[in-house]
């Protein structure tokens, strides 16, 4: 097993020039990697993303976080791959928050798609410089040379010397130029696309040695547990700590007061309890006894704002995508089919709730987190604080769990507020109830979908409506389209019909909203493919059949995109053949129409493009007479392109398969007068063990497509495909989520 070490930038850096290491820049780098809003492009120079040391040990940067994604292996793994270097001598540092390093949020599914290519060349590159500083010592040509793991190799001559040996002389040498890097052809690849590839801190991740957030420590810190508003908006009109005071260990209270619209990612303020263990933070906050003033969000209930969505979503919205004419075709008359359906807020519930451990001093922040952004981090905490975000250094440990919401840092800031006021190191605990209750939110959804019926049972015309509190309105508080969230399975209808309006409708927003694991596909694909299933079913067609036939010929569908999309479908244009092939996969592989269904049992199937990957999910169910959804069997099949490591991709989706189960079958976020009613696992559940999937088959596409999403792709097909298959066993349609409010016995 590799070693994994949390070192920091400057560590690495002395340590390595005072030995002499061959330290390898991305001066190369001519093209700006794909950066965040107010985030450079890597700067050329000095930013280092590998060394080899005199004694062959190869350390490479990660500059993106590890959530359970194998972002932190797998880049590397590339760096590795193009270097030839031998895996079990190769060591990782885990990035801090650096412009230097371009975009480093974990997120969007895209720490491969986006790095692909340029940890290739940064290997590439190290091998070339080390191939050039043998042939020089040789007095051979270059040409002559070639490499085996960790050792350049002359076969005319039978010498070989190791990278350790050639480390010091390799760094003498200018950096090639990287229009004439030769880079591995897929056959020589020793390591990506190989199914050996675990996660690089698997071992210590299961022998308890790895180092999550809640492990993380600071000389002399104390600890802080916050009673934050139950209202968004709220700020504290008073409070009385007399009782939370009298608590063993409690030091003092003290407040944060930072929060004004756009909620952004700042803290919600509230009354921090300080004390010398979390236990005492936790018990003491018991104690306070606080006022709150009111809020405009004071007067929200959720029940009320589903009836508000869903007679916006019948009304006309801001056309998001426009083929045809879809007015003049209902207007034909013949067989109209009209749907709505409805998904509730949604909340992150990873296993390691909210933590951070932060130092101000001197003007300056040390901080510690499970982070998937550690450059928001410096940006949020400079903020808050009126500091240059340079001098907010961020640390990334492992996460216990992200699903997105641990790219905004708000924990993060508020243990800095904290250490600024009180003059200690301050380390923030989350509970659970803090959580759940003060998440960024997944948004609800309405969606109202409508289909003109031909002869042949397929529609002649398609108009689809959604309306949610968009996540613009964490950036804007006027925010009330999402328009920007179109392209998140939308305004992209893979299908082929010759009149189809997708639109958008406007909605406010009253918690704060966030992104969760594939955003917006999840709702847009619960509606499309529950209403595809619904017009086979009209249609009396086999689901397969006629999702095929909805997808139509080998194709690529041309969209009218701009800005990051339209880059996007450049290199990854919107290809029907892929997602047929998906489809055929998992109908052959879950026997598809060849398996006996008894009562009870049914078969439903979805298939969905997100994130440029292409999945079919095909979804087992048995409901049994108290009306209980068991899943026996769960098959998906999945093209995402170039894949560096099978077995994490399959991870991915089987972790998919039960994350999609659980937003399926139970989860289920609402609100009474602007209070979050959900505190914990017995309100907001989650699948446990005897209701997840019982067996998950997962099935790769072998593709030299450019590589695509894995993290996310998966979820969105489940919900949809679970339903389906709910329809096919029982006769009754769930046209709303979580199934457990639909009445199936």
């Amino acid at each position: 097993m590799s070693i994994v070490e949390n070192v920091s930038r400057r560590g690495f850096l002395q340590g390595a020039l005072a030995s002499g290491v061959f330290i390898l820049s991305a001066r190369f780098a001519a093209e700006p990697l794909w950066a965040a809003e107010g985030e450079a492009a890597p700067a050329l120079d000095p930013t280092v993303w590998m060394s080899i040391a005199p004694d062959g040990t190869v350390t490479i940067v990660a500059h993106r976080s590890e959530m359970g994604c194998g972002s932190r292996t797998a880049l590397p793994l590339v760096v590795a791959d193009e270097l030839d270097a031998d895996w079990s001598r190769v060591k990782i540092e885990q990035a801090i928050g650096d412009p230097k390093y371009g975009e480093q949020d974990t997120d969007g599914s895209h720490s491969v798609r986006s790095n692909f290519e340029l940890m290739r060349q940064v290997g590439a590159t190290g091998r070339e410089m080390l191939i050039g500083a043998a042939a020089a010592q040789w007095n051979v040509p270059a040409k002559e040379c070639a490499t085996e793991p960790h050792f350049v190799v002359h076969s005319a001559s039978g010498r070989k010397l190791g990278y350790g040996e050639l480390a010091t002389a390799a760094a003498k040498l200018p950096v090639p130029n990287k229009d004439a890097l030769v880079l591995k052809k897929p056959a020589e690849w020793r390591y990506i696309g190989k199914e050996s590839n675990a996660l690089f801190d698997l071992q210590d991740i299961v022998t308890g040695k790895a180092v999550f957030g809640m492990d993380a420590t600071m000389p002399g810190m104390v600890y802080a547990s916050i009673e934050h508003p139950p209202v968004l908006g709220q700020k504290v009109k008073s409070y009385s700590d007399k009782a939370a005071l009298r608590v063993a260990g409690v030091q003092k209270t003290v407040t944060i007061e930072t929060f004004k619209p756009p909620h952004l990612f700042q803290p919600l303020g509230g009354v921090a309890v300080i004390a010398d263990s979390t236990w005492a933070a936790f018990e003491g906050r018991k104690g306070l006894k606080i006022e709150w003033d009111n809020s405009p969000h004071s007067s929200y209930n959720s029940a009320e704002f589903r009836k508000t969505l869903e007679a916006t979503a019948r009304q006309p919205g801001k056309v998001a995508r426009n083929v045809g004419d879809v007015d003049a075709e209902f207007a034909k008359g013949g067989k109209i089919i009209e749907a709505e359906y409805y998904t509730p807020h949604l909340a992150h519930a990873a296993m390691e709730p909210n933590v951070a451990v932060a130092e101000y001093r001197d003007g300056k922040v040390q901080a510690w987190a499970p982070t998937q952004n550690p450059q928001e981090v410096q940006n949020t905490v400079a903020s808050v604080l009126g500091i240059k975000k340079e001098d907010v250094t961020c640390h990334v440990t492992l996460l216990g769990g992200g699903f997105g919401r641990k790219s905004k840092p708000d924990q993060v800031a508020e243990a800095a507020i904290l250490s600024k006021q009180v003059g200690r190191p301050v380390k923030v605990v989350w509970t659970r109830e803090d959580d759940i209750r003060c998440d960024f939110f997944h948004s609800v959804a309405a969606m109202y979908m409508k289909a003109a019926i031909g002869a042949n049972g397929m529609p002649t015309a398609w108009l689809q409506r959604t309306v949610y509190p968009p996540i613009a309105s964490t950036f804007d508080a006027s925010a009330r389209y999402a328009d920007d969230e179109m392209g998140l399975g939308w305004n992209n209808l893979p299908f082929d019909i010759p009149n189809h309006r997708a639109e958008n409708g406007p909605a406010d927003y009253h918690v704060r909203i966030g992104w969760l694991r594939s955003v917006a596909n999840i709702y847009h694909a619960f509606a499309i493919h529950s209403f595809a299933d619904e017009l086979a079913k009209n249609a009396h067609r086999d689901s397969v059949e006629y999702l095929l036939d909805l997808i139509g010929p080998a194709r690529i569908v041309q969209l009218d995109l701009k800005g990051d999309e339209a880059e996007d479908a450049k290199q990854y244009p919107l290809d029907t053949a892929r997602l047929r092939r998906v489809v055929e996969m998992a109908a052959e592989y879950s026997g598809w129409g060849k398996r006996a269904m008894g009562k009870g049992h049914g078969m439903g199937i979805a298939a969905h493009r997100s994130f440029l990957t292409y999945v079919a999910t095909v979804v087992e169910v048995e409901v049994d007479a108290k009306g209980q959804v068991h899943i026996p069997n769960v098959w998906t099949a999945v093209d995402a392109g170039t894949v560096v490591s099978p077995d994490n991709v399959r991870n991915q989706f089987e972790g998919a398969a039960v994350f999609g189960t659980s937003l399926a079958l139970f989860s289920e976020i609402t609100a009474t007068k602007g209070i979050v009613d959900q505190s914990n696992f017995d309100g907001y559940q989650i699948t446990r063990m005897n209701r997840a999937p019982r067996k998950i088959d997962v099935q790769i596409v072998k593709s030299d497509a450019l590589p695509a999403g894995v993290g996310e792709p998966g979820v969105p097909p489940v919900a949809p495909a679970l339903c389906n298959a709910v329809f096919a066993a029982t006769g009754k349609r769930v046209r709303e989520l979580p199934l457990s409010r639909t009445k199936l016995a």
